[in-house]
């Protein structure tokens, strides 16, 4: 039975999601479940330069897993897969453009491109393409998955309102207090099954202004990149809306370790790897020392000129 009346609950957004069209699901490593399931992939090929979620839903699901190197430029080193295997790209930074996908589409025909870091990347025709959206936005869970092959089973709704707790706290305090309650929401999706997408995260969804988000995130890198890039090793290009700006410098650990104690706060990202690769691999390096700056929409030129000056104490500049 329908309730009417009582107090009023949270507010209701009738903005458009920018996936509108893709399958709305609970969380990334399950768009790459639902594809197993839904493809019936027996076998995938997966960059060794990846967190071990993502092996880890493989393995869930009873896929068999190989792996491929990367190049300088995040480019997948493969020159074939058994008639059977799949093939799983992820775009670096926004650095792979949807030609490049379709070259990879023509020569392997099993490609599953993962733009968890290209929010804003519209996918290529044809290639199932899955995308998160707690890099980019304040939500606690959902991610879009675009693919041909639906499942014809009912998957359940998810729920977040028990989970969004440390977005609000961070809201109206420091980030400090609620880093536990990130870590574990994190951790929470390692058993999830998969689920539709909550009604709260689709709500949240519908009330961005997604072209304020796409050009002030492409501004910050911009402005970043203009007095970083002469210093960067990486050869990258400006993506449209970005993620975050790769900064590739030789310390960069050490570097990572003066900017937290300045209260900037750059992760390392697919830290597994420095359990699964040798030190001396190009994976390793990367992971060690690309420091991924942060260039979302809660900051500005100010802000982007701020990062540089304490970069500049640290002697990087």
């Amino acid at each position: 039975m329908k309730e009417i009346g009582g107090y009023i609950e949270f507010e209701n957004y009738f903005g458009t999601v920018y996936h509108e069209g893709a399958v709305p699901l609970n969380c990334g490593r399950n768009c790459l479940a639902y594809l197993i399931e839904a493809e019936g992939i027996k076998k995938i090929r997966l960059p060794y330069f990846l967190c071990s979620s993502v092996r880890n839903v493989c393995l869930k699901y009873g896929t068999k897993v190989g792996y491929y190197h990367i190049d300088e430029n995040f480019r997948p080193v493969i020159n074939d897969l058994a008639p059977d295997e799949w093939l799983y790209i992820v775009n670096y930074y926004g650095q792979i453009s949807n030609e490049e996908v379709n070259v990879y589409k023509q020569k392997f025909s099993r490609v599953i491109f993962d733009n968890s870091q290209s929010y804003f990347q519209h996918p290529a025709e044809y290639v199932p393409t899955l995308y998160t959206c707690r890099k980019y936005f304040g939500v606690p869970d959902g991610a879009f998955l675009y693919t041909d092959k639906k499942l014809t089973r009912d998957i359940p709704r998810d729920e977040s309102f028990e989970r969004i707790h440390y977005i609000l706290g961070r809201y109206e305090r420091n980030a400090g207090e609620f880093y536990k309650e990130s870590s574990d929401n994190n951790h929470f999706f390692a058993d999830e099954p998969i689920r539709e997408m909550s009604k709260l995260t689709a709500d949240l969804l519908r009330s961005y202004d997604y072209d304020r988000i796409i050009s002030r995130r492409t501004e910050n890198f911009k402005i970043l990149h203009d007095r970083l890039g002469g210093i960067n090793k990486l050869n990258i290009t400006v993506p449209e809306g970005a993620f975050m700006y790769p900064l590739y410098i030789e310390n960069g650990s050490e570097i990572r370790k003066k900017l937290q104690q300045m209260k900037i706060f750059v992760p390392t990202l697919w830290g597994d790897v420095f359990d699964n690769c040798d030190e001396n691999c190009l994976e390793y390096t990367y992971a060690k020392n690309i420091l991924p700056l942060p260039v979302d929409q809660r900051y500005d030129a100010q802000d982007m000129g701020y990062i540089l000056e304490k970069l500049e104490e640290t002697g990087v500049l």
